[in-house]
């Protein structure tokens, strides 16, 4: 008998995807950018960066489409051709959810497949229309063991859904990312990781926030690559990935170019674990990296840099903060590329201080 046009149909998307996963990812180097942060994208140095992810693109409570606000569609419309300008290679991708998500919504969207259809249908809609060369999931973060289920039931039906795009517009496929936790052990849910595995070009691990001084009373690194008392770091989530069966191949490493202010309880008391009272500032103590350098020009604050745990800090007075300055970011990505991962990302770029993290971060990943 002979087979049946959706047998045929399916054969061919399946070997579509097949031939589209197999071919060997290039590098990333990447990074995030959101228009809050009030960082123009004109002023983006794109030439440090391989991919560019545009941040955050919103779902819809009601029809489960992928919306862009107004008051972002300017910018996010145009910011491929925006940051192209200046580097014609730079791959773009379109995040959608972010933090300030709200989880019920993606939770519904994922539990139904006419949601799910609506969602991803919209998505690559949205991504073609802007001229994106991707679309990527910011979850933060599924709540039950029913939510990581759905989430794996989303992308694989996402990746069918990009290759018949693909093979409908003649068009390359579009790239299919994911930024998830630093490991793939959330709070005891575990990530869907064979669905993650085979359908996802690559997961941007989230290897930061570990620590904040709204809920701990002693000062400590927020994005450790190591911690030799625990199991709380960046390195650890890594191998726990990899462990759980998602490739090294796509697994790229979250570097943050921000870190957290603590106030010490004793201005004579100021290394790691010292003890703290609280944020030193508002929003939870939290300052991009051009923040923290301009505080440690105007107090001369001594920078330490602690290569047991991959960490920097400086202080002043009872000030404390840990961050990532050039030795730390250094250690990370050539971390990253020994390991044999894809690759790194930051969040974000509008906080570098004249693209000192994004030179050296590509510095040290090399050719």
């Amino acid at each position: 008998m002979a087979p049946s046009t959706k047998a045929l149909l399916f054969s061919a998307l399946s070997i579509f995807q097949l031939l589209h996963l197999s071919a060997a990812q290039a590098a990333v180097n990447g990074g995030y950018w959101f228009p809050e942060s009030g960082f123009p994208a004109a002023n983006i140095n794109s030439t440090l960066f391989t991919h560019l992810f545009c941040a955050f693109a919103n779902l819809d409570p009601s029809t489960y489409q992928v919306t862009v606000s107004s008051s972002n569609t300017a910018s996010f419309s145009q910011f491929t051709a925006t940051v192209q300008s200046k580097n014609s290679a730079v791959k773009t991708l379109l995040s959608i959810g972010g933090g300030s998500a709200n989880r019920t919504v993606f939770s519904n969207m994922a539990s139904q497949p006419a949601s799910r259809t609506s969602f991803i249908n919209s998505s690559i809609k949205l991504a073609r229309s802007y001229g994106f060369w991707g679309v990527d999931l910011d979850w933060e973060y599924p709540q039950t063991s029913a939510d990581m289920t759905n989430m794996g039931t989303l992308i694989s039906e996402w990746r069918r859904a990009i290759a018949a795009d693909a093979q409908a517009s003649g068009k390359p496929p579009l790239l299919l990312t994911a930024a998830f936790y630093f490991s793939p052990n959330l709070n005891g849910l575990i990530y869907p990781a064979q669905s993650i595995n085979a359908s996802l070009d690559w997961v941007n691990v989230m290897a930061y926030d570990f620590y904040d001084p709204s809920w701990y009373r002693f000062t400590n690194s927020h994005s450790m690559l190591y911690d030799p008392s625990g199991q709380v770091s960046g390195s650890a989530g890594i191998s726990a990935w990899i462990q759980a069966g998602v490739s090294a191949k796509k697994l790229a490493l979250g570097v943050p170019f921000y870190g957290y202010a603590w106030l010490l309880a004793n201005a004579n008391n100021h290394g790691v674990l010292a003890p703290a009272t609280g944020p030193a500032g508002p929003d939870s103590g939290a300052m991009g990296y051009n923040q923290i350098r301009s505080f440690i020009a105007q107090n001369n604050a001594p920078v330490v840099y602690n290569a047991t745990i991959v960490t920097n800090y400086c202080y002043s007075g009872t000030t404390w903060i840990g961050y990532d300055d050039t030795q730390s970011i250094a250690a990370k990505v050539s971390y990253a590329k020994q390991r044999g991962l894809l690759g790194y990302f930051a969040w974000h770029v509008g906080v570098d201080n004249n693209w000192a993290l994004s030179t050296q971060a590509k510095q040290s990943w090399g050719a």
